[in-house]
Parts: C-alpha cells; sequence; structure tokens
C-alpha cells in the first residue's frame, strides 16, 4: 500500500510539472514565432516594394498605353521583357510583371515568367482576376500614387505564399499608367519558423528531463518519503494500535513542515481516539433519529392525497396537487375531498416553522379541518370551530394558515374563507390567470373566540383555481431575489389552458430554474383545481 500511494504522488507531481514545461515551451514558442513570422514578412514587404520600385523606374511609360491599344510588339517591347526577366532571375523573384488595373482585374503589359520553363507565363493583352485583397492594394497604388505603400501578404493554393508590392509606371506627364507588380516568395519564411521550433523544442525536452530529475530527486528525500512513513504509521494506528487505545509515535526528527505534520500525526491520534468513541455514540442516536424521521415522512405523505385523478368516476373537474417539503417532514400541507356528491372541499395550508413540531400541528389541523368539513357548514364557520379547537392547549404557539373553499360542482358556485394565507389565483376560461386580492382573517389558532368571514364566488366551465403557500412566491435564488407572484403568474400563462398536473409542473420548473443551486427553505405545496 505504501508503494502504491508513492507511485501516485510521484507521478502527480512528474505529469504537472512536465505539463508546466509544455505550457511554458507552447507559448515561448508561439510568441516567439508569430513575432519573428512578422518581422519576416516586413522584411520580405519591403525588399519586393524596392525591386517592385527599380523594374517601375526602368519601364518607359510612354508606352505603355500604345501597347495596350495595339498589342504589337516591338524592339523595345523585347529588350524590356529581356531586362526583367533577367532582373527576376538574379534577384530570386517569384512573379515580375506590369499591368494595368481595370475594374474586375489586370491588363497584362508584360510577364517575365519563363513560357518555356513555367505554365500560366501570360503574354501582352492577357487578362487576369483579382484574387484576395489584390485588388484593394492594386487600385490604391495606382489611383493613388505617392499616397499609400501598401503591401498585400497572401497564402492561398494558386500563387502560394508571397509577399506583393505594387509601384506605379508613370508616363512622361508623370501620370500612373501601370503598375510594376512584384511577388516575393516567402516559403522560406516557413521554413526557419520550423527549423526554430525544432531547436525550441530539443532545448524544452532536455530542460524538461534534468529539471525533471533533479526536482523528483530532492522532492524524494525532503516530501515523498516522509510521507509515505506517515501513511504507514497511520495505517497501522487504525487498524491496530486505536483498537488497542495506543497513540501513534513517529521518528520524523525534520523540523520543516514535514516534521511539524507528523507531531501533528502524534497529538491527533489522541484526539482521534477520543472521537471516535463519541462518534459511534453520536452515529447510533443519529440512525435512529433518521429512522424515525422517514417513518415519519412516510407517514406525512400517507396522510396527503396522492392518488392522481383521484375520482376517475367524475369527468366534471380535474385536479392536481403536490408538496415538496424543505426537511425531512414540513409544515405544509393540501386536501380535496367530497362532502357529497355535488359539493367539494379544497384546503391548501401553511403551518408555521419547520421540521418535527411543525408536522405533528400539520397533522392536526388537516384532521379537525376534514372531520369538521364532513360534519356541514360554510367555510367561515368550519375554521370558526377548528381555531378553537387548535387553540386549546397551544402552548408553542403555533398557528396555521388556511385557504378553505367548498364548490358545488353542478353550479360552480362557492364560499371560500381565507384565513392569512396567500391570494389564490383563478383564470376564467379563454383568459390568463390573475391574483383574486381580498382582505383575509387572522390565522387560524392566533387567538380563540374570532370570527372567520368568507365570501361567495362562481367559476364557469373551463375555470381553474391555483392555490399556493408562501414557499413558492418566496423561493429564492443565490441573489437572495424572490420569485415572486410576477414570475408565478408567468409560469400559469404560459400554458393557461393546461391541465391541472401541467401547470403544477410549469410553475415548479419556473421556480427550479429561477433558484438555480440555491437551498430549497420553506415547503413547496401547490393545488390546481379545473372545472371542465
Amino acid at each position: 500500500m505504501k508503494n502504491e500511494k508513492s507511485k501516485s504522488l510521484k507521478g502527480k507531481i512528474l505529469f504537472v510539472l512536465v505539463v508546466c514545461f509544455v505550457a511554458l515551451w507552447l507559448l515561448i514558442s508561439l510568441g516567439v514565432s508569430a513575432f519573428y513570422r512578422v518581422q519576416m514578412e516586413e522584411e520580405y514587404s519591403a525588399n519586393a516594394y524596392s525591386l517592385a520600385s527599380i523594374a517601375a523606374n526602368y519601364v518607359d511609360g510612354d508606352t505603355i498605353n500604345n501597347y495596350r491599344d495595339t498589342l504589337q510588339k516591338d524592339d523595345y517591347y523585347a529588350e524590356t521583357l529581356d531586362f526583367l526577366r533577367k532582373m527576376r532571375e538574379d534577384s530570386g523573384i517569384k512573379y515580375l510583371y506590369i499591368v494595368i488595373p481595370q475594374e474586375t482585374g489586370y491588363f497584362y503589359i508584360w510577364d517575365a515568367g519563363d513560357p518555356d520553363v513555367e505554365e500560366g507565363v501570360c503574354d501582352l493583352g492577357d487578362f487576369d482576376n483579382y484574387y484576395q485583397s489584390g485588388e484593394q492594394a492594386m487600385k490604391a497604388a495606382f489611383n493613388e500614387p505617392g499616397k499609400t505603400r501598401e503591401m498585400l501578404v497572401t497564402d492561398n493554393a494558386v500563387y502560394g505564399y508571397v509577399a506583393s508590392a505594387f509601384v506605379p509606371v508613370y508616363d512622361s506627364q508623370g501620370r500612373a499608367v501601370a503598375l510594376s507588380s512584384v511577388d516575393v516568395s516567402m516559403d522560406d519564411v516557413n521554413s526557419e519558423i520550423r527549423s526554430f521550433l525544432g531547436v525550441i523544442t530539443g532545448f524544452m525536452v532536455l530542460a524538461i528531463l534534468v529539471a525533471c530529475t533533479i526536482f523528483y530527486n530532492r522532492l524524494h528525500v525532503t516530501v515523498i518519503e516522509p510521507i509515505g512513513k506517515l501513511h504507514t504509521l497511520t495505517e497501522s494506528f487504525v487498524a491496530d494500535q486505536m483498537k488497542k487505545g495506543e497513540t501513534l509515535e513517529t521518528d520524523i526528527q525534520s523540523s520543516d513542515e514535514i516534521g511539524g505534520l507528523a507531531r501533528s500525526f502524534e497529538s491527533m491520534s489522541v484526539e482521534l481516539r477520543n472521537y471516535m468513541k463519541e462518534f459511534e455514540h453520536v452515529t447510533k442516536e443519529n440512525a435512529r433519529i433518521s429512522t424515525e424521521l422517514n417513518v415519519a415522512t412516510q407517514i406525512q405523505a400517507d396522510m396527503l392525497p396522492r392518488i392522481f385523478p383521484p375520482y376517475p368516476d367524475r369527468s366534471e373537474f380535474d385536479i392536481f396537487a403536490s408538496m415538496d417539503p424543505a426537511k425531512e417532514v414540513g409544515g405544509d400541507f393540501y386536501d380535496f375531498f367530497l362532502i357529497d356528491d355535488d359539493h367539494i372541499a379544497l384546503v391548501m395550508a401553511d403551518v408555521s416553522g419547520k421540521g418535527v413540531p411543525a408536522a405533528l400541528f400539520m397533522v392536526i389541523a388537516k384532521t379537525l379541518i376534514k372531520n369538521r368539513a364532513m360534519m356541514g357548514g360554510g367555510p367561515g364557520q368550519i375554521l370558526t370551530d377548528v381555531n378553537s379547537q387548535l387553540c386549546e392547549g397551544n402552548e408553542a404557539e403555533l398557528f396555521v394558515t388556511v385557504w378553505l373553499a367548498i364548490i358545488e360542482i353542478s353550479t360552480g358556485k362557492g364560499k371560500a374563507a381565507n384565513a392569512g394565507h396567500e391570494h389564490p389565483v383563478l383564470r376564467k376560461a379563454g383568459g390568463d390567470f390573475e391574483l383574486v386580492v381580498y382582505r383575509h382573517s387572522p390565522a387560524v389558532a392566533t387567538m380563540d373566540g374570532i370570527p372567520f368571514r368568507e365570501h361567495d364566488f362562481e367559476i364557469g366551465k373551463g375555470d381553474t383555481i391555483f392555490v399556493y403557500t408562501d414557499g413558492v412566491a418566496e423561493a429564492t435564488d443565490a441573489n437572495n431575489e424572490l420569485f415572486g407572484t410576477d414570475r408565478m403568474l408567468e409560469a400559469l400563462n404560459s400554458e393557461p389552458d393546461a391541465d391541472p398536473e401541467k401547470l403544477l409542473k410549469n410553475v415548479r420548473d419556473g421556480v427550479d430554474a429561477f433558484v438555480g443551486d440555491a437551498d430549497q427553505f420553506d415547503d413547496l405545496t401547490m393545488l390546481a383545481f379545473k372545472l371542465r
């Protein structure tokens, strides 16, 4: 085990070292290569411009227009062509030609290429198209002589990697009548760069090998070997000495960080032995609590209606609800149940507090509300009676916000009471979801003997009611910004005519996208009811 750990540490360190050297090599090579390429292009461009100027000064500009118009060669034409060919041969120019720029290309007067050796050598009167940025550079040199000295560096499959220079040819009146054009091959630049990279690569490889060897040898003595000893002693301590109640002792005497680490290990062994005893006790206790919480979570979940559709034989309405607790158990709850064949009760509630106390209070409140509703009466009277029962012995001073509605299914007429809960949301058929804002009664279990007001409402065919707890509107992102009712309505109205299950999913997706990786601090509970 010791050898495996040592090899792993050595391998990682060597790998990091090599990566660093390779990165340095790439940085130096690319930087110097780019600088070298720019310098070479400038040098070759200057050479091309100088040669183009010599050719332009040699040519008699007064003969240009005559050759262009008549396409007839004479002795001067032949003499000039010989000069240009000799100049091209002596100087190593790739292309040398005298042309007249036109709208879409250029008209050849002289081309210094040798037709017996090269292909594509142009004769008097031939025409060629501009390529790449040649049109801009050639027209600038011809139309604004003396104002620009633009070099053209191109690299393409037809002409190769060349630096081009264009110098005007003037007639005796000082007018530009043609361009002396020179293309200088820059293949030597690529060759020089490749040679340079080869030298740099060889040097860097040698430097890497030497540096890695020196670094590794020093690292092995000062770090890897002492860490290997600590690793062996730690394994022995965990496997044997700790069971015997003994502490860890090392023979590492160095005064650097490694020695300090060894002494820290010795001290840690004492603390670890004591901690393990305490940890064993805490682990058993946590396991017991976790088991009980799992049971409580299951009990709470089983108390809420979770089978959908809940009434498959009732086609007059559609309903869907969900509850996601922030902890193992929560204080939110929803409920829906048929009081008789033509009346359904909808409940959305939120107990103050979190965790087990809120969950216990939730169980009591849910049971009392349903039992009292099944006895008859309006939502206001139901909450008044439940409030009196919950206030008895409420030493923890918990309370619950409740929205309770009873709807007559056949007519859509309903009564609702809102005890300090969130405003419900209503969508009329063909319209958008909107908040229904009205004055609330106090929360249930805040004070005994208070009445709870109720109000009448009516929903039509295709209308949808959406109710929720504050965990939806108050969902918070990493910037401590609330999701809010505006975003909730936006999520609902993204598909306003969707069925209740899809509506809840759209809202949950909107909350999740908004919150991101931030923790959920409150229960998230929703219910949607649609009258078909």
